[in-house]
C-alpha cells in the first residue's frame, strides 16, 4: 500500500522567541488565527513538552470538571518541559488552575498555551495570569519563511547614517506572475500549496469556521449570515479607509453591530486597523484608520480572485490594493524581528495627498509608497519627496521608499529608494 505524502514543516521565526520566552516567563501564551500554524509550532517544532488540544471534547470535559487536579497530573508527567495546551480558550475555568500551579512552582517554562484570538488576552485568563505570562504572536507564514529565508530587516536598514543600498542583500529576481502566484496564494501552511479552486474552498471553509466557532468564544451572533455580509464588504475595501457608514449602507446593518463585527475579527486577526499617523504639524491630517486583511490568500479567496485575475484584462486598482496589503502585512511580520520598535500608520491630508504606509521609531520616519508594476520613473517618487522635503517630513529624519514588482534597487538621491517586493524574502536563512 502507498502511503501519502505529508507537507514538510515549514520553520517559523517565531520558534527562536517561543523558546526564549519559555526560559523567562512562567507561561507563554502563542495567539493568532485559526490554521496559521500554532499547534505545528508548539507540537511538532518544538519537540518538547506534554500537548493537549481543548478541541477534544472529552480532555475538556475532564479538565473542566477538575481543573487544579488534572493540570496538577498533567505537569508531573510533563516533569521540566511545559504542559502545552491547545485552543486555551475553549474553555473558562482552566486560568485560575493554572495561576496557582505557577505560583506554587515559580518556575519558568511551566505552561504553553495557544488561543486563535487577542480576545483571549483581555479576558479572564490574562487578569487571572497579569504578571506571569507572555505572548507572542503567530501570524501566516511571511514570504521569507515560505521562502526558508531569514526575516525582511529592511526597517532597521534604513536607520543606519547612509541607508546604503550596497548594504541590501541583492533581491531575487521574479517576474509578474510571480508575485500574482505569491500574493493570492497567501500564508496559511496547509492551504497555500492546493490548486485555484480547492485552495479559494478551503480559504473559505476556514471564514466559516471562524464565524460559528470562534467568534462565538467571544460573542453572541444570532444571524451569522449578517457578519459573513461584513466581512466580504471589508474584503472589497482592503488598503481602504474605514467607513463604517458606508459598511453599514452595504451591508443594512446597524452601526453598532457592525463596529463590534470589526473589533471581533480585528481581535481573532482577520484583518488589522491602520491608525493614521499624527506629524503634530497640521491639523489638516485624516485620522480616519486604513483596513488590511491579514492574509492575501485568505483575500483572494473572498473575493474569487486566481491565477487569471490580474492579467491584461484584471482590475489595475484591486491588484494594487492586493499588493499594498502585501507589503503592509510583510512589514507587520518583520517587526518582531527588527533591533528597533517600529510602529506602522498610514498619512493622509484634506489635500488628497497621502503616504500608503508610515513606519516610525525613535524619531526615524519611514515613508512607503506600493506600486503594483515593474518600472517607475522619477515621477513616480514625487509624493515621497514632497512628503520628505515639503510635507510633515521636512522637520523628520525620513526615509523613502517605493516597493515595486521590478528587479532593481534604484536610488533616487536624498535617501529616497525604489526597492522589489522581493526584497521580503532576500536576507539569509537564520
Amino acid at each position: 500500500m502507498q502511503g501519502t505524502m505529508e507537507t514538510p514543516l515549514i520553520p517559523r521565526h517565531l520558534r527562536t522567541e517561543v523558546e526564549t520566552a519559555l526560559l523567562a516567563a512562567r507561561v507563554v501564551n502563542v495567539i493568532g488565527p485559526r490554521q496559521a500554524g500554532k499547534t505545528t509550532l508548539v507540537r511538532d517544532l518544538l519537540h518538547t513538552g506534554r500537548f493537549i488540544t481543548l478541541d477534544d471534547s472529552g480532555v475538556l470535559a475532564a479538565l473542566e470538571a477538575d481543573p487544579y487536579g488534572q493540570l496538577t497530573i498533567l505537569a508531573a508527567a510533563a516533569g521540566d518541559a511545559p504542559v502545552i495546551i491547545d485552543e486555551i480558550q475553549r474553555s473558562r475555568s482552566l486560568a485560575v488552575a493554572i495561576k496557582r500551579i505557577v505560583d506554587e512552582q515559580r518556575r519558568p517554562g511551566q505552561f504553553l498555551l495557544t488561543g486563535s484570538s487577542n480576545v483571549f488576552t483581555n479576558a479572564l485568563v490574562a487578569d487571572s495570569l497579569a504578571g506571569r505570562v507572555q505572548t507572542l504572536t503567530l501570524m501566516p507564514l511571511s514570504s521569507a519563511e515560505i521562502q526558508v529565508r531569514g526575516p525582511a530587516m529592511i526597517l532597521d536598514w534604513t536607520t543606519s547614517a547612509e541607508a546604503d543600498p550596497q548594504e541590501l542583500p541583492q533581491p531575487p529576481v521574479i517576474d509578474r506572475g510571480g508575485y500574482i502566484d505569491l500574493v493570492i496564494r497567501g500564508g496559511y501552511p496547509e492551504i497555500r500549496t492546493l490548486p485555484d479552486r480547492v485552495r479559494n474552498r478551503r480559504y473559505r471553509d476556514v471564514i466559516n469556521a471562524i464565524v460559528e466557532r470562534d467568534v462565538a468564544d467571544v460573542l453572541k451572533i444570532r444571524k451569522s449570515d449578517a457578519l459573513r455580509r461584513v466581512i466580504d464588504q471589508l474584503a472589497a475595501r482592503t488598503a481602504e479607509e474605514l467607513s463604517i457608514e458606508a459598511l453599514c449602507a452595504m451591508s443594512g446593518i446597524q452601526r453598532a453591530t457592525v463596529e463590534q463585527y470589526v473589533d471581533v475579527l480585528t481581535s481573532l486577526g482577520l484583518l488589522t486597523r491602520l491608525g493614521g499617523w499624527a506629524s503634530g504639524a497640521t491639523k489638516r491630517e485624516v485620522r480616519r484608520p486604513k483596513i488590511h486583511f491579514m492574509d492575501c490568500g485568505m483575500l483572494s479567496a473572498l473575493r474569487g480572485f486566481d491565477h487569471e485575475s490580474f492579467g491584461p484584462h484584471g482590475d489595475p486598482v484591486a491588484f494594487g490594493h492586493m499588493i499594498e496589503t502585501f507589503v503592509f502585512d510583510e512589514l507587520t511580520k518583520s517587526i518582531p524581528h527588527q533591533s528597533d520598535d517600529w510602529r506602522l500608520w498610514h498619512w493622509r491630508n484634506q489635500d488628497g495627498r497621502e503616504i500608503d504606509i508610515v513606519a516610525e521609531c525613535d524619531g526615524s520616519v519611514v515613508a512607503i509608497e506600493v506600486k503594483a508594476s515593474a518600472t517607475l520613473n522619477a515621477a513616480d517618487m514625487a509624493n515621497l519627496r514632497w512628503f520628505k522635503s515639503q510635507g510633515p517630513g521636512r522637520t523628520r529624519n525620513v526615509t523613502g521608499i517605493t516597493f515595486y514588482l521590478g528587479n532593481q534597487i534604484l536610488s533616487f538621491g536624498d535617501r529616497i529608494f525604489a526597492i522589489p517586493l522581493s526584497i521580503f524574502w532576500a536576507w539569509p536563512a537564520l
